[in-house]
């Protein structure tokens, strides 16, 4: 105790610089923790850089921007988006009442005057009808009260409506039917020639519904048909063309017949001219001898999904 008290100061000054020393060693043992977790989380960030470096395609470097260039080109791809969107207009439902609610009376009303509406329009393009022709929906003309789904069939009536117009656009010959898949109870009491053994298909961006259609002409309105469901605003697919002669169609159902010999009969090269000298046989000589085609189409309509 006398010595501590005759170096009193010393003992003081050695109590403060073991504590000092100790607190030096805390805040150097923080400080080397916090160095460690930086260490780890560059070298983490680090790791993640070169992964992403040697990938394909990399992000890019200081002379390409990988990123910037995806970014632009899916500001393009939008845009081609936006632009063919153009081409996938919405067919109107007949009746088009706003909202997928139909009723009977507004069905069977918009039902009976477009048919009419249709028939009248055929006459004046000179396409022939089948007699007292309802175009597939021979089951619903008689009815004033529907069971099912009115808005699938007021959709199904606005998609038939114009592909019947297109084809009268184009002035077929004859028109020899449209057929549907059904959609309603109603459909199953109709005739099976209005029916298409087939169903719509859904995916990620809209609904494909099939129809098939039958109709006559010449080789001419055939390219006018199909110029004008390329042409139209609203979404068509032409997924399969049959063509036959109609000598031979009559012979054979579409089920059974096969596809037009190419190239047809019709369109087969002109007969070899007649060497110099030999006598003509008078009339002048026949190069194309058109003859009315039978054709089949499988047409889809393209609606698109609302936007999520």
């Amino acid at each position: 105790m006398a010595w501590i008290k005759r170096n009193l100061f010393f003992v003081i000054g050695g109590i403060l610089a073991l504590g000092l020393l100790g607190a030096a060693g805390f805040y150097n043992y923080k400080g080397w923790s916090q160095n460690t977790a930086a260490f780890d989380k560059l070298t983490g960030i680090y790791n993640t850089l070169r992964d992403l470096t040697g990938k394909k395609p990399s992000p890019g470097n200081d002379r390409v921007d990988n990123i910037a260039a995806a970014r632009e080109q899916e500001h393009q791809v939008r845009d081609w988006i936006r632009q063919a969107a153009d081409y996938f207009q919405p067919i109107a439902p007949i009746p088009n009442t706003g909202t997928n609610a139909v009723s009977s009376e507004a069905f069977a009303a918009a039902l009976r005057r477009t048919i009419d509406q249709l028939q009248h329009e055929a006459e004046a393009a000179s396409v022939t009808l089948p007699p007292k022709y309802n175009f597939s929906f021979e089951a619903q003309r008689s009815l004033v009260k529907f069971s099912g789904n009115l808005g699938a069939l007021a959709a199904q009536f606005g998609e038939v409506k114009t592909i019947s117009e297109i084809l009268f656009a184009a002035r077929v010959n004859s028109l020899d039917g449209i057929q549907r898949v059904r959609v309603s109870d109603d459909d199953a009491n109709g005739p099976q020639a209005d029916y298409f053994d087939n169903h719509s298909v859904s995916n990620n961006l809209a609904v494909l519904t099939p129809y098939q259609v039958t109709f006559r002409s010449f080789s001419p309105e055939i390219a006018q048909v199909l110029a004008g469901f390329a042409s139209s605003p609203h979404g068509f697919i032409v997924k399969s063309i049959n063509v036959q002669l109609t000598g031979t169609a009559a012979a054979m159902s579409p089920e059974t017949a096969g596809p037009m010999p190419y190239p047809p009969p019709s369109l087969a090269a002109p007969p070899a001219a007649s060497p110099p000298g030999t006598p003509g046989r008078g009339g002048l000589q026949t190069v194309l001898n058109e003859q009315l085609l039978r054709v089949t189409l499988v047409v889809e309509v393209v609606k698109l999904l609302p936007k999520k």
